[in-house]
């Protein structure tokens, strides 16, 4: 294996780990307004993610780091290409963090409201946004020779990208839905428990038509890996509906997370060894060998990240170890 591959893998893992971990972020963000009917049950919605969804963006900061040290012109090809939806990404992450620090620094309902609504739209708008940007690498953008994106904001709104976009949604509020389930307790856990299975359902029917448009709109199936993978994903979505029911709220939350990184796994398998589908001409595709740095770069990069991950990982279980514990009306703090 090659240093163009173990960094392909590695960037990988990285939104891997992202989008599993900001994932059910982004679904107690999205639940948020409709689970909680007061004030008390808000708060104690926010504070099952409180310690540590700040520390879960992190993952996606270090994934964006690493695609511009490892992969400059992936970098350069998909900000340039992708700017307008990664920018709303970035200001609705930016408003929902905002939007968690500001609601309790004033008494009104008016004003916890707003704030409250506002990690709904943060929430929402970036795991609509997020699978817009993955249906759309697998189906390919104009890009020309140079590697320069050479389309415009309709070329990455299509039919598929949309339906992307709502498959990811209804994955990372469920995602949401099933965490909940595991750190919260009372009313508000049957009303979660009620909100998983009823999400559950449509989630299925929508990753379903999903998987058959990306069929005919994708080469994704072409490839016996990521076909695999792909209905890996599938049973564990099943199974993640199936423990719900059951009311084994662990194995649903476990089954979800699978969901998520085979749904990812899938995405770039699929994509190997590109990491961007021209739709003007197959040979203009960025692949990690015309995207990369030079092999120097990519051996420091190595070192660095050998040295380092596994400290970040190790201090991240550790938070999540010492905040594990349910989350009920005596343990709020604003």
């Amino acid at each position: 294996m090659d240093l163009n591959i173990l960094w392909f893998i590695l960037i990988m893992v990285l939104f891997a780990g992202f989008f599993f971990l900001e994932g059910f972020d982004f679904g107690v963000g999205i639940l948020l307004p409709f689970l909680g009917k007061n004030d008390t049950e808000r708060r104690i919605l926010i504070n099952t993610i409180g310690p540590v969804w700040d520390g879960n963006e992190v993952w996606m900061i270090t994934a964006g780091g690493a695609l511009f040290a490892a992969f400059p012109n992936w970098y350069a090809t998909l900000f340039s290409g992708f700017y307008l939806p990664l920018f709303l990404i970035l200001v609705a992450l930016i408003v929902r963090g905002v939007a968690f620090e500001f609601r309790s620094s004033d008494r009104s309902p008016q004003w916890r409201n707003f704030w409250d609504w506002m990690i709904f739209i943060g929430s929402a708008l970036s795991a609509i946004l997020w699978g817009v940007a993955g249906a759309d690498l697998l189906r390919g953008v104009p890009i020309d020779a140079k590697m320069q994106f050479a389309g415009n904001f309709f070329d990455l709104v299509s039919p598929y990208a949309i339906l992307g976009g709502v498959s990811t949604f209804l994955l990372f509020t469920l995602h949401g839905a099933l965490y909940l389930s595991l750190k919260t307790e009372g009313e508000i856990l049957q009303k979660v428990q009620k909100a998983a299975k009823k999400i559950g359902v449509v989630t299925v029917l929508a990753v379903v038509v999903f998987a058959v448009m990306t069929f005919f709109e994708t080469d994704l199936l072409a490839n016996n890996g990521a076909t695999i993978v792909l209905l890996a994903c599938a049973l564990a979505l099943v199974l993640a509906n199936i423990m719900a029911r059951s009311g084994k709220s662990g194995w649903a939350f476990i089954s979800s997370a699978l969901t998520i990184v085979f749904l990812t796994v899938s995405i770039f398998w699929g994509l190997f060894p590109r990491v961007m589908v021209s739709s003007l001409n197959p040979e203009w595709s960025l692949t990690i060998y015309n995207a990369s740095s030079n092999p120097y770069t990519l051996k420091i990069l190595t070192i660095v990240a050998l040295t380092m991950v596994p400290i970040v990982l190790a201090y991240q279980a550790w938070t999540y170890w010492i905040f594990r514990k349910r989350i009920t009306s005596k343990d709020l703090h604003y």
